[in-house]
């Protein structure tokens, strides 16, 4: 399969998620609880069904990995990992902030993938050996000469549990300023040369997979708490680096003293 076909395909299944999406976004919606007690919405698997429908028709092979309704297909090579709602409590409170991510991996590791932000319309595709795409035009990551130049961002700081949450701070301490609050839309703006790092911690594989390709197609890198590469059996712990040689800056911030809890 050409990998020009899969992005065809791809913009697509965002197209068709956004347009389940956008008549919740700001409207009145019942909001149940998950067993996690995550909030999620009627938005949320109205986006997973008709992407799922979708690539049952064109891609009946290949594996599916939702958010919502589990896995399809596990022991395809090819597998479409799908986070229809990154930043459930965003969408909630009404900040057009979220994304719909779509990842397609191949033998566990992202190969395509998909940021889409339905409201504003600003969708960011990466794909490997190809340029990432804001809506049809290159994006680029900044340099950052030092961590006290760079903007770190990273979505609460109650994800951080235990020892993770003081290692966050000695590197926040080193950055010139911290935002909050974003999840997926931060490594989009950091793909597209706003924000330096992302660093965040309990993330899934529907959180993450379609975030490589965006970040490492426009210059980043994206890797682990241990600077090892992301895949299906990455820990959840994620390092995005708009500039890759703040890498070693970065881990020893986050492993400060030598020793890793």
């Amino acid at each position: 399969m050409a990998i020009t076909d899969d992005i065809a395909l791809a913009h697509a299944l965002a197209d068709a998620a956004g347009a389940a999406i956008r008549p919740f976004f700001r409207a009145r919606y019942e909001i149940e609880d998950k067993a996690d007690a995550s909030p999620v919405t009627e938005a949320d698997r109205a986006a997973e069904r008709a992407i799922r429908a979708m690539l049952e028709t064109e891609r009946p092979r290949d594996g599916i990995i939702g958010e919502e309704y589990g896995a399809t297909r596990e022991d395809a090579s090819r597998q479409w990992v799908l986070d229809p709602i990154d930043g459930t409590r965003s969408f909630i409170a009404g900040r057009p902030i979220f994304g719909t991510l779509i990842a397609l991996m191949q033998d566990g590791w992202p190969i395509l993938g998909v940021i889409d932000q339905p409201i504003s319309g600003e969708r960011w595709i990466g794909a490997m050996g190809k340029p990432t795409l804001l809506n049809g035009t290159p994006v680029r990551t900044r340099s950052c000469r030092a961590l006290d130049q760079a903007i770190l961002a990273s979505t609460g700081p109650q994800y951080f549990e235990g020892c993770t949450g003081e290692h966050f701070a000695i590197l926040a301490g080193q950055c010139r300023d911290t935002v909050w609050g974003g999840d997926c839309y931060n490594y989009a703006l950091l793909a597209s040369g706003h924000v330096d790092i992302v660093v965040e911690t309990g993330l899934k594989l529907h959180d993450i997979a379609a975030l490589v390709p965006v970040v490492e197609g426009a210059g980043g890198r994206m890797c682990d708490w241990n600077g090892d590469p992301i895949t299906d059996a990455s820990d959840g712990k994620v390092i995005a680096l708009g500039d890759p040689a703040r890498l070693d800056d970065v881990l020893e911030a986050l492993h400060h003293g030598g020793h890793d809890h």
